[in-house]
């Protein structure tokens, strides 16, 4: 298993929303490692740092999740290989059909073709535009009088008593 996959297969199974951190990554790493496989820490750090350049990964601060494109194209690659898969699995079920059963020849008529009628092009019918009315005049409205100002009362000075 390359250090790749294995990043990959790590933030699949931590599942957090936020991303996984680097030190959480690197534990489940080394915890799938194979025995005959001695851990590598550049190695690792080279492919955090391809993954996030070539846009499988996107970091956010010091935690690492799978990119939305990474996400898309694998699930796309996934069902490309099931497609495969199923239409090998038709080939071998017609290939053993074939085996089994010699099909005997029947004479039939041969099919009249049905002709197909052409249909005129109509123009697209125009659409009447209707006039847009005028907007209804707004009623002017009495502007209401200013309310007279209250007069400002003096205030009381306290008188400071100094010694």
């Amino acid at each position: 298993m390359s250090y790749k996959a294995g990043i990959i297969k790590a933030i699949d199974e931590l599942k957090d929303r936020t991303g996984s951190s680097t030190i959480a990554i690197k534990k489940h790493t080394q915890a799938n490692l194979p025995k005959d496989k001695k851990w590598k820490n550049g190695m690792f750090l080279a492919a955090l740092k391809s993954g996030v350049a070539a846009g499988d990964f996107v970091q956010v601060k010091n935690s690492y999740k799978l990119s939305q494109e990474f996400k898309k194209k694998r699930i796309s690659d996934e069902k490309a290989v099931i497609r495969k898969q199923k239409a090998a699995e038709k080939k071998k079920e017609a290939a053993a059909k074939k085996k089994a059963a010699p099909k005997k020849k029947k004479k039939t008529a041969p099919k009249k073709k049905t002709e197909t009628k052409k249909k005129k092009k109509t123009a697209p019918k125009k659409k009447t535009e209707k006039k847009k009315k005028a907007a209804p005049k707004k009623k002017t409205t009495t502007k209401k009088k200013a309310a007279p100002k209250k007069k400002k009362t003096p205030t009381k000075k306290k008188k400071s008593t100094k010694k």
